[in-house]
């Protein structure tokens, strides 16, 4: 005859084989729905392409070559494909400035949050959530009409004689720039308020008391008990930042590229399905990247505060 022990332990199997099975499907669906269309780019980036922006079903490492590199077309030898690395280049810089236009705007913007009365927190929180229910066209379109030459900036300018013509803004790395620090402003926010909420702000008041300056308050203090929150922040502005279409089609006119526009291009004009496939993978790996580097900052961080 069984003995308890083994009567409990044979339930526990039976209760975790249950689950599997009821989960199964579901889990089935993720499996094909999240890895399916990245195995077909990866699949897609090793063969040849068409003549019509099809693939031809042939094995060629041609354009993970061509990622960074070009063949010249008389003697076929290779060169840094000047064009790629600019757009790379480019793309990266901006996510980067993007991240740190938002944290420099949203770490006193959530302090002044975190420091406001209970009442009135969620008023603010509310306010800032306010952009989230317009589209993002919308909003792109909004600053377009602020930073035009016939815009808001260059009439006001105009009208006090500062300038005598109007500043070129639109269609350049600058427009592209506030465009994305204002679109992915809310991102930055919201992580680094959650994280400022949960402050003692007695720290701060102990600071000041041992006549600590603001600024080392800030740096001893306030800052790293947030940390988390900025890591989480500049992640969720850095890689939406990096991919972003809509923002350099309408404020960037198509002049300045980045890596989404290139990756559509590729699709589209330039029917080479396999390297706009092998874009894409190379996009993903350098957002792994930044996942990576934020999972082991969260954990360095909370090691030192646990």
């Amino acid at each position: 005859m069984a003995s308890a022990e083994e009567v409990a332990k044979a339930a526990e199997r039976r209760d975790v084989r249950d689950r599997w099975l009821l989960s199964a499907p579901a889990l089935l669906v993720i499996l094909l729905a999240a890895t399916g269309p990245l195995l077909i780019v990866l699949v897609y980036s090793f063969l040849t392409p068409g003549a019509y922006g099809d693939v031809k079903w042939q094995f060629s490492p041609d354009a993970w070559i061509s990622v960074f590199m070009e063949r010249d077309i008389f003697d076929d030898t290779l060169s840094v494909a000047v064009a790629h690395v600019t757009i790379f280049w480019r793309s990266i810089k901006l996510a980067v400035v993007t991240t740190l236009a938002t944290l420099a705007l949203g770490f006193p913007t959530a302090y002044f949050m975190a420091t406001r009365s209970e009442k009135t927190r969620d008023l603010w929180l509310f306010l800032i959530t306010i952009p989230f229910w317009t589209n993002l066209l919308i909003r792109t379109f909004a600053v377009l009409q602020i930073i035009r030459n016939e815009g808001i900036i260059n009439t006001i300018l105009l009208k006090l004689g500062i300038i005598s013509a109007p500043i070129q803004i639109l269609y350049t790395d600058t427009a592209i720039l506030i465009g994305m620090a204002y679109v992915y402003l809310p991102l930055m926010v919201l992580p680094i308020y959650a994280s400022m909420e949960k402050l003692d702000f007695r720290l701060v008041e102990a600071g000041y008391d041992l006549y600590a300056t603001r600024f080392k308050v800030l740096r001893k203090i306030i800052f790293p008990l947030v940390k988390p929150g900025v890591i989480a922040g500049s992640i969720l502005v850095f890689i939406p930042a990096l991919g972003a279409y809509v923002t350099p089609v309408v404020l960037g006119g198509g002049k300045n590229m980045m890596l989404s526009n290139l990756i559509e291009l590729q699709f589209g004009q330039g029917r080479n399905w396999p390297l706009g496939s092998a874009l894409s993978i190379t996009v993903m790996v350098i957002v792994m990247l930044a996942l990576l580097a934020y999972v082991r900052n969260a954990g360095r961080s909370g090691v030192r505060h646990g």
